[in-house]
């Protein structure tokens, strides 16, 4: 059941995210449009509070509820980007909007970027290590704990992972070739 909820939300995101834009250029209504995109923490509200229930009703805890935990992380880091991201996209694709700005490629705007990155998979890593902590707190010492601690280091795994990355592009930072002018890194997508 849980793995089944965990892909309803996966899909519910996008269509909220869908919903949302789609009320945001086609009706031409952005405070309607952002209020659905609001309902979406909503989502992953319900994710946690099944998890905890099934936790509590005894069922063991095993990859299922380490996933879970992991989904909810990675939306807390990473959903407001990819929500940016798209939105930027779609009002460049159909709604005249300007282009969106690429990463820079050289030198120490590069090494920033690759920080707020790491930063962003960071966070979704430290929500995904809390969780599931707090899932092994809330199940006990009667219980096998072993897949949520399975979890808890990949997801240190995925924070080394990004900080390494991060770390590579400031010391060997790539500089730009001569007279090449980078344009600002990351632009708010204009406002209909």
């Amino acid at each position: 059941m849980i793995v089944t909820l965990i892909v309803l939300c996966e899909v519910g995101f996008w269509v909220l995210l869908a919903a949302g834009l789609a009320l945001r250029y086609l009706a031409r209504k952005p405070r309607l449009g952002a209020g659905v995109l609001l309902c979406e923490p909503l989502l992953e509200v319900v994710l946690l509070v099944v998890t905890a229930i099934d936790l509590k009703n005894g069922a063991e805890p095993d990859w299922k509820h380490g996933l879970a935990a992991v989904y909810i992380g990675f939306t807390v880091g990473l959903g407001h980007s990819t929500i940016k991201w798209v939105d930027a996209r779609v009002a460049h694709r159909w709604f005249g909007g300007p282009p969106p700005v690429k990463p820079p490629r050289y030198g120490m705007a590069r090494a920033a970027h690759e920080w707020r990155l790491a930063a962003r998979w960071a966070l979704a890593g430290v929500t995904a290590l809390a969780l599931l902590q707090a899932a092994a707190w809330y199940v006990g010492g009667d219980g096998d704990i072993s897949s949520l601690r399975m979890w808890q280091q990949k997801m240190v795994w995925v924070i080394g992972i990004n900080v390494a990355i991060a770390a590579y592009y400031t010391v060997f930072a790539k500089q730009a070739p001569e007279g090449h002018a980078e344009r600002a890194v990351e632009r708010e997508p204009a406002e209909k």
